[in-house]
């Protein structure tokens, strides 16, 4: 879906940084592209980007935990149970969402919300919580998958169901919605 977000905004004529982790796609020509490997090298990147950014739309799924002490060589197998221990991993939409204020140059947050149940309750959860401009619900279901159902809210509307259609399809209606908003120039 970032991808197609990426797309999309440069066929609406914006300026486009995707930052990406490692994928078989090949992203937009005209999109500068930052590669990253993990979710630390994602906030570091968001971070470094989000000053001169207009609208931060975040679709990546980052993991929610990462290795406390990860191995740099292959863990061979034993016949003993292994322990491995996760911490939280930094919450890249939130920070986003903390520090907008500090900036002059007004900040539109985009996030997406991957969830199996009470899907628009905990999504607009998240749209308050991590102060975000607009928020995209999205079950299961959409992962992997060439098309899907998307519900789109900000904090002064009602929830709205964008029609079942493929990822380029949804990503121009909600680069659209986001140009609505009147927010940013992105």
């Amino acid at each position: 879906m970032g991808y197609a977000l990426a797309q999309a905004g440069l066929q609406a004529g914006h300026q486009v940084t995707l930052i990406t982790a490692p994928t078989l796609l090949s992203p937009p020509e005209k999109a500068q592209v930052v590669s990253v490997t993990s979710a630390k090298d994602m906030f570091e990147a968001v971070r470094s980007h989000y000053e001169i950014c207009d609208c931060l739309i975040m679709a990546a799924a980052v993991s929610d935990y990462t290795l406390a002490s990860p191995s740099n060589t292959k863990l061979k197998k034993s016949q003993h149970a292994l322990t491995l221990q996760l911490i939280p991993t930094h919450d890249i939409l939130l920070w986003a969402g903390e520090n907008k204020a500090q900036y002059q140059q007004a900040k539109c947050i985009v996030g997406f919300a991957l969830e199996d149940e009470d899907i628009l309750i905990r999504a607009e959860e998240k749209l308050k919580r991590k102060h975000l401009d607009m928020i995209i619900a999205n079950t299961p279901k959409a992962i992997g998958s060439k098309a899907s159902s998307l519900f789109l809210k900000t904090p002064e509307t009602a929830w709205m169901e964008l029609p079942f259609a493929d990822k380029s399809t949804n990503a121009a209606l909600i680069i659209h919605h986001i140009e609505q908003l009147g927010l940013s120039k992105f």
